[in-house]
């Protein structure tokens, strides 16, 4: 089993189940939204506490266009996507019914970025796909919600119905596929990032048409399976977990929370959703996986790993909370503490991941009013940005302690990157890395 090089093994309760990423990727590089083993967590890492305008801003540089997208980074390299307007002007994309969607009048740039990481200098970008989206998005989402993942070698990037990009580390386009053109509910927009399982790239489109989610082989594009979804519209990326010596695909929805086999695409397991349009990804841990989400109806779970068929009112079931549950954020998993957002409020809440206790619950961070971003953790801290400009720190604790509140002049939506002793956050109008000076 390899993701481009070797494996670095997170050990279950039982030793049954690992989160495949590169032994490479552990310390130095994040190679996914959510980094090295998909949980929020920078190992050995120690980036600052403290930050502002006019302290511990190494580099500063404006991103063009609108984007929501995190981060990644390997090596001396970041990248990231973006949705950048064009001048040219055309008729509005959209006759749909009144909604608060913004409707395109005019032609976007689908851009890949790679940053310098020393200097923030831009050193190439490519436009996968130049088009006017046939949708709008929310007031306050992006045509570039999703992410790019790496395994140190290819870049693949997903614009959803702009289609599946991989390039190679310089740029070098590699093979696209258009995948499928989605319908959202409410136009809210599009974002779900793709994941590596082994070999394979995996893609979910769950939206208000046909929902699938797609397999192709990571290095020529060539289409491995497909699966038909019975589910509405989602927010979700997927997560990969090696159980028992195979990678299995688990997607979080309405519906049905579900695992695929990798490799075929087969049905693995189920059990009945909880949450109405999820946008939080699952973590995995302990020998678990947790799904979360907020809207409507409100749920964290926490499912034990190795089952097959439909567990659903089974003790796969190891524990479920219907409160403190997020709406936007994906939950941190960080040694055996679970950190929540509240909804998308300003609060924060502990639980032990591995039997659900409760250590501290809605505990409001002051100078923050919503939260889309989700925590990170390194150094013993987590790090939670909020929407205008505000990052608190909190000690990595079963007690709640702030160590620390920093504003910058930008909002976060994105989740904040950490690799080594920096700190990356991107806003809406601007890229920052912060480490001491």
């Amino acid at each position: 089993m390899r993701l481009g090089h070797a494996i670095t093994v997170l050990l279950s309760l039982f030793g049954l189940v690992t989160v495949g990423v590169s032994t490479d990727a552990a310390g130095d590089n994040w190679p996914s939204w959510r980094g090295s083993n998909s949980n929020g967590v920078a190992e050995n890492a120690d980036p600052p506490v403290t930050w502002s305008e006019t302290k511990n801003i190494k580099w500063k540089v404006a991103i063009p266009g609108d984007g929501e997208s995190t981060p990644i980074i390997w090596g001396d390299k970041i990248f990231l996507q973006t949705a950048v307007p064009t001048a040219e002007k055309s008729s509005p994309a959209s006759d749909a019914p009144r909604s608060i969607a913004k409707i395109p009048t005019a032609p976007l740039k689908f851009n890949v970025l790679c940053l310098d990481r020393e200097t923030g200098a831009l050193l190439w970008e490519r436009t996968a796909r130049e088009e006017i989206p046939h949708e709008g998005r929310h007031p306050t989402g992006s045509f570039s919600s999703y992410s790019p993942v790496t395994d140190g070698e290819l870049l693949w990037a997903s614009f959803g119905s702009r289609g599946l990009h991989c390039y190679d580390l310089d740029g070098n386009h590699q093979w696209s596929d258009d995948l499928i053109q989605m319908q959202i509910t409410a136009e809210f927009g599009e974002g779900s990032s793709p994941v590596l399982a082994g070999d394979a790239v995996i893609v979910l489109m769950d939206h208000e048409g046909e929902s699938k989610i797609f397999a192709f082989n990571k290095k020529t594009g060539d289409p491995l399976w497909e699966q038909d979804r019975d589910e509405p519209s989602s927010w979700t990326s997927p997560v990969a977990v090696e159980v028992e010596g195979a990678y299995q695909v688990i997607t979080n929805a309405k519906n049905y929370i579900r695992s695929y086999d990798a490799q075929t695409g087969e049905l693995i397991w189920q059990i009945a959703g909880r949450t109405d349009g999820p946008i939080p990804s699952p973590v995995a841990a302990f020998g678990n996986v947790y799904c979360a989400g907020g809207y409507r109806e409100y749920s964290i779970m926490a499912i034990e790993l190795g089952h097959t068929g439909d567990l659903s009112d089974t003790d796969a079931l190891v524990w479920h909370t219907e409160e403190e549950s997020p709406y936007v954020a994906t939950p941190l998993i960080y040694d055996e503490n679970m950190y929540v957002i509240t909804g998308y409020r300003g609060q924060l809440s502990c639980f032990d991941a591995q039997t659900g206790k409760r250590h501290y619950t809605g505990q409001r961070l002051e100078g923050v009013r919503q939260i889309y971003a989700s925590p990170t953790g390194a150094g013993g801290r987590v790090y939670i940005a909020g929407r205008k400009g505000t990052t608190v720190v909190v000690k990595h604790s079963t007690k709640f302690e702030v160590l620390a509140t920093n504003v910058l002049d930008d909002g976060f939506d994105a989740s904040p990157v950490v690799v080594g002793d920096e700190l990356y956050l991107r806003g809406e109008k601007y890229l920052y890395c912060i480490a001491e000076k």
